[in-house]
Parts: C-alpha cells; structure tokens; sequence
C-alpha cells in the first residue's frame, strides 16, 4: 500500500483529465439530499405534459385546449418555453440518470415527442414557443426579452434528453434548432450581431459547442463562435476585470462556453479566461454563501462589496452556473480549492432553497431580519426555478470523478458508485455534516488495486485522520488538497475518515467590520424568530421579491470583537450543529443557514470596535 498526498489545491461534456461518473453509476443513499432530490422529483412529476406544451403547440399552429401554466410562462410572456422545453427536459433527464426514475423519463419522451411534432409544423427547424418575430425585433434592436435565452434552455433540454436517456429524436431536434439559427444569422454582419448579443443570449456557445462534441459537425462549432463577444472576452484574456454593472448569470453561461471551447479545441486562451474570471468572481465578488450578485448584477468594483447586503442579493441561477464552472475547471487541474468552492455553494447556497412542496428561491437575502421566499406551483416558473429543478435532480454528479483507474472521492454525501466496467463499487454512508467524516466501503469480486483520492477540504481542523479496516495511517494531506491511497482493494475493505471542523469567520469583502461564521462548509446564521404568516410574503407569483417594505432589515447583531476565529460562538452542549452567540441584546441561537426554513435569519455579523 502506498499513501501519497496528492496535488493542492469520461464524461462526454467534461473534457479534462479528470471524468465525471456517468450519472446512472451514482445512486443517493438516505440522507438530506436524497430526500431533497425526492420533493424535486415529485413536483416535476405533478406538472402535466399538455399543459407544458401549450404554448409551442400555438405558436406552431397546432390546436390545444389545455390550461396554460402562469409566471414566466404565461401565454403572454415573452420568456415562455424556457422552463418547458429546456429546465425540464433537463431535470427529468437528470433525475432518470441520478435515481433511475421511469417515470420521469417517460414524462421527457413525451414533451420531447409533443417538441418534435411542433418543429415538424413549423417546417424550418425552427422551435420555440414564441414566434420568430422576436428574433426579427432582436434583429432590429427593439425591444425583446431574451429569445436566445430561451432558445438555448430548449437546445440544452433536448442535448440532455439524448444524453442521459438515449432519446434519439431529442438530438434530431436540437441539430434542427441549431440549422435554424445558421439560417437566421446568415443574412446578419457582425457589428449587428455583436449589438444583438448585447442581450442576454444563455449557453447558445455552449449548447452549440456540445452539440459539435456530439455530433463531430464542424458546422456546429462554426455556429457557436457566433455566440462569442470579443467587448467581454478580451478583457479577461488580459486578467482585467471589468465586470462591474454587469448582469451576472448573463455572463457566467458566455464563460463555460468559453470552458467547452477549450475543452473541445484545445485553444489555451479559452481556457485562461476560464480560470481568472472564476477565480476573480469567487475571491472578489462573492459572498460568504457561496454565491454572488445584488439585484442580478455585480454592482461594486472588485473586492469590495460593503454596503450591497439586501433583500435581492444571490441570484439562485448564478450558483447554478458557478457551480458548472467549478466542475469543468476541476477536471482540468485536479485543484481540490475548486471543489472546496463547488461544495460551499452546494451545501450553502442550493440545498435550503427548495421547500417541502418542490418550490425554488429566486433572491438569497442577506440583509439580516429577512426571509426565504419561494414561488408558486402554477403561477412563477422563473429562471431560477428551473436551474433548482435541475440541481436537485443531480446532486449526484459531483460526489465521484476518476482518472484511468483512479478514484476521486469529491463530497461527503451518503452513496454509492458502482463502476461497472471495472466491477468495483464503493459505499459511501455518512452523516455529514452532522458527522465530521465519512467511511467508504469497497466491493469487489476479486482483489484490485486502485488508487482512491479523498479531498482533504480546506476547511479541515487539526487532527485529520484516516483509517484502512480500523489502522489508522501515518501520513495525511495538507487541507485543500487530496490524499491519494494505492492498494490491492478487498471486498468489505473500509476507509475511515476524520475531518474536524472548527469555526471560523470570514470577513464581508471590503467591510473587515462586517464577517459571517462557519463551520467546516456550513455557514451559521442567527435565528432571529419566526417570519411572517401571511403566504403571500412566502410563496410569490411575481418577480420572486418581497412586497416593498414587507421585510424592512432588523438591526444585525452585534458580535464581539473578533479575530477571524469566531470565539464568540459558542457550541451548544448535546445538540447537532447548534450555536449561541452574545450580541447587544443578549444571546441569539445560531444554526447552519441550509437549516433556516421559515425563520428571519442574519447570515452578517457587525463586529464592535
């Protein structure tokens, strides 16, 4: 056997040395985010096909008489389709791979069949449920919504349907899509076209570039450099960061489509935008939650985000997209930092966003005294909506990667890999974070030697430590990296793993005097009481906001002077991950923000002086 400590700090659409498990080889084990992924599932499954297609039978000149679904897919809206035919498509796709759910799949075959009949109709390729007047006004520079966006939702859907289902007529559809917009922009010079992408355009690049991936049709990467912007591009290929005043999950999608460039070109300048944009938004622009934006937009210069703590901070979608990045940055580097971020923000700023009934969150308040809101069941199907429907069906993505015949262990989330073409699996249960470790457990026919690589966090405490069948070894990695073990592998061979957490607190970017407080991946948050009981300030049919003056900030608690340890914290005798802390007033109980559900909270401390 050999224990090494590996580095600090194949999958068809993951392109580095690493590979992300297919999907359909991880399965969630009881736990929170099983049960989580559960609720998502169920909801998707209480939404009816016809209703789903309403709009793109209209729009294709085919009659229906179903009820249309409200919010953003209102007949009337001009987003209408987005979450129809690409958020779902995704998610049931996602959630047949992740837990083998049938009926799920079934449901996709038959939005993906009711999608086909509609492109039939309109006889050129061409797929939305809006008319292609909307691109002719984006075209002529008036005013529009995001044609593209949607456009690009209903391409990925489709991508993702033939993906993780093998729904052929999926990929036939999305290469049809993806001729209509060659068409489109073939009477379109450059400077037009530059000022249409001026308007938020989604993953076009993306969905295209995968689409090349797939198929090996140049035509395909032709039409994807299309979708790219030299005004925002040539500024991060120069390390400048002039993102300010930018809507943020406008241009995270631009970004891991410049990351599939890399990825399927090899063009090295790709893949340096890649990394500074990500590093600049996660150092400079985030916050504590993992996630980033105030109002949608990066709003300050970078580092110093003082004064943006509100009601609309943290656009749920952009830790959608955030996450995307981290992984494909991941796979190219093996840097653990990078999966450290992706679990911040998954432990953090996903799971606690869906409620019991499957509804999502738009807005992450941090302004201290507010509240979760979600939206409805009919009557919002917002972008964010939809990215949650797809993240909670595939929490499983992330937990296992490998390299030839190594196996990486990226989270701690009870589960089981089972790896067929080497007939090896490995049983992960845990209970963390309630639990500060995780054991895995190996079954093979017959003896095998692997390597199996478990990320050492960058939040790991002293004292780290882990056991093969109850020996503990000798050596252990730094924190932020991976400890790499090297043996022939038994059946019912078991790795212990001890990874202390401490608290800690981390500074506002720009406002040393402002600071949050975790522990290991958790971010603590004050419980300040119960929030209001009128549903309508819970659950919204609108933009995803609270009635103006409904969650007016209360005043944050005072902490005392602190030194980045967070020793005014306290850890509260036999129970699981319960705090108190002192502030002016007295002593407030403090619990990880992922467990907030129907309180006010503060997630932001004043320090005293």
């Amino acid at each position: 056997m050999r224990a090494q400590q590996g580095q600090k700090g194949s999958n068809l659409l993951l392109g580095g040395p690493l590979a992300a498990f297919p999907m359909a080889s991880v399965r969630l084990l009881d736990g929170e985010f099983k049960s989580a992924a559960d609720i998502n599932e169920r909801y998707l499954d209480s939404l009816s096909v016809d209703r789903l297609l309403h709009s793109f039978r209209l729009t294709a000149g085919i009659a229906s008489t179903a009820t249309p679904y409200g919010g953003w897919e209102l007949p009337t809206s001009e987003l209408r389709g987005h979450f129809v035919g690409g958020h779902f498509l995704s998610a049931v796709a996602f959630a047949y791979a992740g837990s083998g759910n049938v009926t799920l799949r079934d449901k996709g075959n038959d939005v993906v069949s009711g999608l086909a009949a509609c492109q039939k109709a309109n006889g050129n390729g061409y797929l939305s449920a809006y008319p292609t007047d909307f691109f002719e006004r984006l075209a002529r520079g008036q005013q529009v919504w995001a044609p593209f966006y949607t456009y690009h939702k209903i391409m990925a859907g489709m991508i993702d349907m033939y993906l993780q289902t093998g729904n052929e007529d999926a990929l036939r559809v999305a290469e049809g899509m993806a001729g209509w917009v060659s068409t489109f922009f073939a009477g379109i010079g450059d400077d037009q076209r530059q000022r249409m992408l001026r308007v938020e355009y989604g993953g076009m690049n993306e969905a295209l570039v995968n689409l090349y991936s797939i198929t090996g049709k140049e035509r395909y990467l032709a039409i994807s450099h299309m979708f790219e912007q030299p005004s925002f591009l040539d500024p991060l290929a120069a390390r400048r960061d002039e993102l300010q005043g930018l809507h943020a999950n406008t241009h995270v999608p631009k970004i891991i489509g410049a990351a599939r460039m890399y990825e399927v070109t090899g063009d090295t300048r790709y893949r340096r935008i890649s990394e500074y944009f990500l590093e600049e938004v996660l150092t400079a622009r985030s916050y504590a939650i993992g996630n980033t934006s105030d109002d949608e937009h990066w709003r300050t210069p970078a580092g110093n985000l003082s004064g943006t703590l509100s009601l609309k901070n943290a656009e749920c979608c952009v830790a959608y997209n955030l996450m995307k990045l981290d992984r494909h940055v991941f796979t190219w580097t093996g840097d653990a930092r990078w999966l450290d971020a992706y679990e911040r923000t998954l432990f953090n700023a996903r799971l606690g966003t869906q409620n019991g009934e499957g509804l999502k969150q738009y807005f992450f308040p941090l302004a201290a005294g507010y509240w979760r809101v979600y939206g409805s069941a009919e009557d919002s199907f917002w972008c964010c909506a939809g990215t949650g429907a797809e993240d909670f069906a595939k929490f499983g993505d992330t937990i296992y990667f490998h390299k030839g015949g190594d196996v990486y262990v990226n989270l701690f989330l009870a589960s089981v890999l089972t790896w067929k073409e080497q007939n090896f699996t490995l049983r992960q249960e845990t209970r963390f974070p309630l639990e500060s470790g995780t054991e895995l457990t190996i079954g093979v026919s017959s003896p095998q030697e692997h390597t199996i690589a478990v990320r050492i966090p960058g939040w790991t405490a002293p004292d780290g430590q882990i056991a093969i069948n109850g020996k503990p070894l000798e050596t252990f990695a730094e924190p932020g990296s991976y400890l790499s073990i090297t043996r022939v592998w038994r059946d019912g061979d078991k790795v212990s793993i001890k990874l202390p957490m401490s608290v800690r607190e981390e500074m506002l970017p720009g406002d040393p005097q402002t600071v949050a407080a975790l522990y290991g991946p958790l971010v603590l948050a004050a419980n300040l009481g119960a929030g209001p009981t009128d549903e309508s300030l819970r659950v919204l049919k609108g933009r995803g906001t609270a009635p103006a003056g409904a969650g007016a900030p209360m005043s944050l608690p005072i902490a005392k002077a602190g030194k980045g340890s967070a020793d005014w914290l306290e850890q509260t005798a036999g129970k699981d991950l319960s705090f108190r802390a002192q502030q002016a007033a007295g002593t407030v109980d403090v619990i990880p923000m992922c467990r907030i559900g129907d309180q006010r909270y503060s997630v932001y401390w004043q320090r005293s002086t």
